[in-house]
């Protein structure tokens, strides 16, 4: 096995683990820079098919990081991309929990977590935006998805329903 690699693998996603703010699909715009654009371990459409898999698995949605290691080295590479993405942010997540119960009525934790809101939804925004063009879906695809989020913000509904009539209208738009 490469160790070379395995450091690659644990460096990337270990520091990447450290702005996920929002959540681990808040990191799909620099994963896809890291692994399909800095280092070409895979192209977009592998990297489509590996975020689609994670997505569709049930699991955590940082199944992602996982997935590629696997695909890049095997159980070694799954399990040193696994660890280097949870372990960071866990141990953060212990001191802030312990930081917000002891300051929770101070005004500037108020004030930085409520900046952190529109951070986090921006970064969501752009994962979106990331995975749809790494798909390389074309015009149709890109109204599908528009449509779908727009459905989505606007509708009480599940996300599911909408999502799986995106599927529907897309696979029917490849037949034709």
């Amino acid at each position: 096995m490469n160790g070379r690699l395995l450091l690659q693998i644990g460096w990337i996603f270990g520091s990447l683990s450290l702005i996920s703010i929002g959540g681990a699909n808040v990191l799909i715009p620099e994963i896809h820079r890291q692994v399909v654009e800095t280092h070409a371990w895979l192209d977009s459409e592998s990297f489509a098919r590996l975020f689609a898999i994670s997505l569709a698995a049930p699991g955590p949605n940082i199944m992602l990081a996982s997935i590629i290691g696997w695909h890049l080295a095997g159980l070694p590479g799954l399990m040193v991309a696994t660890v280097a993405i949870l372990t960071p942010p866990s141990i953060m997540a212990l001191f802030a929990g312990r930081g917000i119960r002891r300051w929770s009525e101070t005004r500037g934790l108020q004030v930085l977590t409520a900046g952190l809101v529109p951070v986090a939804l921006g970064l969501m925004l752009a994962s979106g935006m990331v995975a749809s063009r790494a798909a390389h879906v074309g015009v149709t695809g890109y109204a599908i998805t528009g449509g779908v989020g727009l459905a989505v913000f606007c509708s009480k509904r599940n996300p599911l329903v909408w999502m799986g009539l995106g599927i529907i209208a897309f696979v029917l738009s490849q037949s034709f």
